[in-house]
């Protein structure tokens, strides 16, 4: 009855999907998101707790929840679980002395029962500046093919210019039509 139920609602209101963007302080989660949101750059500052905003992309429309990065809030990121299709990591690819923690993070994400469905895009941000590290580096870094239970992509971005946040969400998109 449940599923003849959403198939209905599908025709006549509009699926959204759940995304929770998660990462380390300063990696970027806020300005990506709003970079999606308003094509545009806003000056942020740490977040505290979480934002929400649903962005609408290419008739898709994503609830995406913005969880705050300084260690004390990443404690607290399994309470957003609830529902997640797709987790956005956002790395920050100039942080080679934190990767080793957003690896940690990850992993703990993965072992989460309630992403146990939920696919991963890295999105390895700050490529503009000088001696970031490649997506390559970061996928060999955290691991990123020992990763069999998840579907995931790595991205190349840039969150000032918008640069590779649309192809990563190309990818979502994609993902969401092969289920």
């Amino acid at each position: 009855m449940g599923i003849i139920l959403a198939k209905l609602w599908s025709l006549f209101g509009t699926e959204e999907h759940k995304i929770v963007i998660v990462g380390l302080d300063n990696a970027g989660k806020t300005t990506i998101l709003y970079q999606l949101l308003m094509n545009e750059v806003v000056h942020t500052s740490p977040t505290i707790g979480s934002n929400v905003e649903e962005v609408v992309w290419n008739n898709l429309h994503f609830i995406m929840w913005d969880l705050g990065g300084q260690e004390v809030l990443r404690a607290a990121w399994n309470t957003y679980y609830t529902n997640t299709e797709f987790i956005i990591l956002v790395v920050d690819s100039t942080d080679r002395d934190r990767l080793n923690l957003t690896k940690e993070e990850l992993y703990r994400l993965l072992a989460h029962e309630e992403l146990s469905r939920a696919a991963v895009l890295i999105f390895a941000n700050k490529q503009d500046v000088t001696g970031s590290m490649s997506p390559t580096e970061i996928s060999n870094m955290l691991n990123l093919t020992s990763i069999k239970k998840h579907k995931w992509q790595i991205q190349a971005c840039c969150a000032l210019t918008g640069e590779g946040l649309y192809q990563g969400l190309e990818w979502i998109g994609s993902t969401l039509k092969s289920k």
